[in-house]
């Protein structure tokens, strides 16, 4: 029976902690922030908890430390 894979999109757009949960960058901070304000950039750089279910995250992301 054939392994399941590593969704790499996936793996690459997130990281899993040291305690099993998903951290993900926000949307919308990769360029143009000119017309941002500060506090904006500020909240931006922090990164959020991903809400997902330990189903998809043992069918996305098998093989996590």
């Amino acid at each position: 029976m054939m392994s399941s894979k590593t969704n790499k999109a996936l793996k690459d757009r997130v990281k899993i902690t040291k305690n099993g949960k998903v951290k993900a960058r926000k949307q919308g901070q990769t360029h143009f922030h000119g017309k941002k304000s500060g506090e904006k950039k500020q909240k931006l750089d922090r990164s959020k908890d991903f809400d997902m279910k330990q189903k998809d995250k043992d069918r996305l992301i098998p093989h996590d430390q």
